[in-house]
């Protein structure tokens, strides 16, 4: 008899990574790519630190800080006075970042709609609240803090 975990594991793996490439090839196609796409989402709420943004997305503060200072020189972010701490500046979007974040927004949102359209909503739910439900778990096993 299989082990469901572990297929449910493999399974997860071959989602995240078929996720992925969908989301450069969406990114790609409004000429961002997936990690320029992440920093500007992260950062549209408010504005934070690239050690904020790191935390949040789950990846090294000098990953972040590489696509922080691309997104800056391309003019879609900008690094902002931080009255909290002078030596770590606030990434804040730019107009031009804001509608660059928007039209992939929106061309993501499309595209969600149709990949998920076979899909029953209460399936989208139930299988939500059981990933979200793994992630408590994993957050307890590694001992962290539940940040989702």
């Amino acid at each position: 008899m299989p082990d469901e975990a572990a297929l449910l594991i493999a399974d997860v793996f071959e989602a995240a990574g078929a996720l992925r490439r969908l989301g450069e090839r969406t990114a790609n196609a409004e000429g961002l790519t997936q990690a320029r796409w992440q920093v500007l989402s992260v950062a549209s709420g408010s504005p934070l630190t690239v050690p904020q943004a790191a935390r949040r997305l789950g990846v090294s503060r000098q990953n972040i800080q590489r696509v922080a200072n691309d997104l800056v020189t391309l003019g879609l972010a900008a690094f902002t006075a931080n009255p909290d701490h002078r030596g770590s500046p606030l990434l804040t979007l730019t107009p031009t970042g804001e509608e660059a974040l928007a039209r992939v927004d929106d061309r993501a949102e499309r595209l969600h709609r149709t990949l998920f359209a076979a899909l029953p909503d209460e399936e989208i739910r139930t299988t939500r609240a059981s990933l979200r439900r793994l992630l408590g778990e994993l957050d307890r096993e590694e001992g962290g803090e539940a940040t989702r």
